[in-house]
């Protein structure tokens, strides 16, 4: 059986948030001392004592060092939140993994995207997910191994029964890693309450075993002066501003405010997600933001709530996000209606109770505010169903994909010698809730086999990028997850199959593969040695080697061997390539 690559990577990126590591996380390569200067007042038989006393009555450390982190809960990334703590590692692999508390390991996962996977469901009422992992201990590592053959998959999922695997509280269950889609060795670990799925912050369960005196820090302020009913120094656009202000801000109508602050902790250089955000004006509060849970179904909220790295203090009449609150009867909105001193107070706290606040003045000014003037032909609702049907293209926008009305500034692109035309909806990518389908049809069919054509999105550059989809009545169909450009192409190129120092393979006892495809991406491989399958797989998937350690007990020594790894794209495009070497 084949491995599905390009599906495991993207889903587990998006969906959990895990997968990718914090933006610190490459910090936590060469730090071998970093933990325990993070905690350099508590000694190690400390947080063995504080471990055994703390297991009536929570979790207990994962592992048996000082902690610190280079990742936390909640923060700012690409289309999600990042979904657990990354607990740094000394920048080495290999770490014994504890469990944190009483109860069983529910499910066994091997993925590109987070590597070596186990789950474990906990009698207090919360579930585990730990990710980024190096191997299993006791039998678990065993019978992986043996369906991994079996199946003749790297990848793998199982499901124990809650009776198979029962853990107790500081037993080692795994061990750290640097698998998956990360960027240094580290353990992720996801924590969500089993009552609601939710994914809750895991740091209230191990503030014990960690200091910190520093508080969040503000390092910007953007203010979002709303269209056609607000400006700002005299200009209805957005706006950056550094912290301390020099001239006073003048505004007039209805405003928004965004503000970049980042959480710190001692002893280490990276910087965190802010946990609490409260605005006040004029001392009543009217916005607060409380990054504690989140379910998958609202990580894409997070396009809604920030800009870039700001994060809103106000909500978008589409977002639901539960960790968002306005208290002010206007989404969080300011109004700007007298000719006075508006004082702004932002209190921000993280986990440990640590706070400070930032405090400015806007000047109320009376002002201009022109009204927008809308000539696009289209205008899609965030609370309606939004139909769009141009000849040749069709796309459906359910309820709940958009965050705010839109306007589309709708072209497209006609070329006659091209298989389809290019449809731009608007000038930039405006990503949607979920997804939604979209059909494009074909004007040319330059190859018979329908399989080889993709839906190709297409960025401000020009350059294409697939998105999948099939044939269908003369259309092609995918699912999209973003408005922006899109069109038709067609691949029939196979992918590129390079082996990586194949003289070495013997000595190093490692048989390494490189495969690479420009338009559709991997889709699947298949690796064997003298015709029996070997267990390949991708290690680190940022590296994207595919990799076999020469198993002694299913590779004879002394003679000559042939490799042969198959790889086919999303296009079913299938290449082969054959190495010889002597071991």
């Amino acid at each position: 059986m084949k491995k599905d690559l390009k599906t495991s990577i993207y889903l587990l990126i998006f969906l959990f948030g895990g997968a990718a590591c914090s933006m610190g996380c490459a910090q936590a390569t060469g730090d071998a001392t970093e933990a325990d200067e993070a905690a350099d007042s508590v000694s190690l038989s400390n947080i063995q004592r504080l471990q055994l006393s703390s297991v009536d009555k929570g979790f207990i450390s994962p592992f048996d060092f000082a902690l610190s982190f280079a990742g936390n809960f909640g923060e700012i990334r690409s289309n999600h939140f990042h979904g657990g703590l990354d607990f740094k590692t000394g920048g080495s692999i290999g770490k014994p993994v504890r469990a944190l508390g009483d109860g069983y390991i529910s499910r066994i996962r091997v993925t590109s995207g987070s590597g070596y996977m186990l789950d474990v469901i906990y009698h207090n009422g919360y579930g585990t997910i730990n990710r980024h992992l190096s191997g299993f201990a006791g039998g678990i590592a065993q019978r992986v191994e043996d369906l991994q053959y079996k199946n003749e998959s790297w990848e793998v999922d199982i499901r124990p029964q809650s009776n198979e695997y029962p853990v107790k509280a500081g037993q080692i269950i795994a061990y750290s890693g640097n698998t998956g889609y990360s960027l240094g060795p580290h353990l992720h670990l996801d924590m969500f309450e089993t009552k609601t799925g939710d994914f809750i912050d895991p740091m209230p369960f191990f503030t014990k075993y960690i200091k910190d005196t520093k508080a969040p820090h503000a390092s910007g302020l953007m203010f979002f002066p709303q269209p056609g009913k607000g400006v700002v120094n005299g200009k209805q656009t957005r706006q950056t501003y550094p912290i301390g202000l020099r001239k006073p801000v003048t505004a007039w109508g209805l405003i928004g405010v965004g503000l970049r602050a980042y959480d710190y902790m001692d002893g280490v250089g990276n910087h965190y997600g802010v946990r609490s955000v409260i605005l006040e004006v004029d001392g009543k509060e009217v916005f607060r933001s409380l990054t504690d849970r989140f379910a998958l179904s609202e990580t894409r909220m997070i396009n809604s709530w920030t800009y870039g790295q700001y994060m809103k203090s106000f909500i978008d009449p589409g977002n639901t996000l539960r960790m968002l609150h306005a208290s002010n009867g206007n989404r969080g909105l300011i109004d700007i209606n007298e000719e006075r001193p508006y004082h702004f107070v932002y209190t921000l706290a993280d986990a440990m109770g640590n706070t400070s606040k930032l405090s400015f003045t806007i000047e109320g000014k009376r002002s201009e505010i022109r009204p927008v003037e809308h000539h696009e032909k289209y205008v899609f609702h965030w609370d309606r169903v939004n139909y769009f049907q141009e000849p040749g293209f069709e796309l459906v926008v359910p309820r709940g994909m958009l965050y705010d009305d839109l306007w589309l500034d709708y072209s497209v692109r006609m070329d006659s010698s091209a298989i389809a035309y290019t449809y731009q909806l608007g000038d930039r990518r405006v990503p949607l809730n979920s997804s939604c389908v979209l059909r494009i049809g074909l004007r040319r069919h330059p190859v018979a086999d329908i399989t080889k054509y993709y839906i190709a999105g297409v960025n401000p550059q020009g350059g294409k990028y697939s998105v999948g989809g099939t044939y269908k009545d003369g259309f092609m169909e995918t699912r999209i997850r973003e408005l922006g450009s899109y069109t038709v192409a067609v691949d029939t190129v196979p992918p590129v199959i390079t082996p990586i120092n194949s003289k070495f393979w013997a000595r190093s006892r490692r048989i390494v593969f490189r495969i690479r495809d420009r338009e559709t991406g991997i889709r699947s491989y298949l690796g064997k040695i003298d015709g029996k399958y070997a267990l390949f797989g991708i290690p680190n998937a940022i590296n994207g080697s595919i990799v076999y350690v020469i198993d002694t007990k299913r590779v004879e020594r002394g003679k000559k061997h042939v490799v042969e790894m198959e790889a086919t794209d999303d296009c079913g495009n299938t290449s082969v390539s054959r190495t010889e070497f002597i071991w």
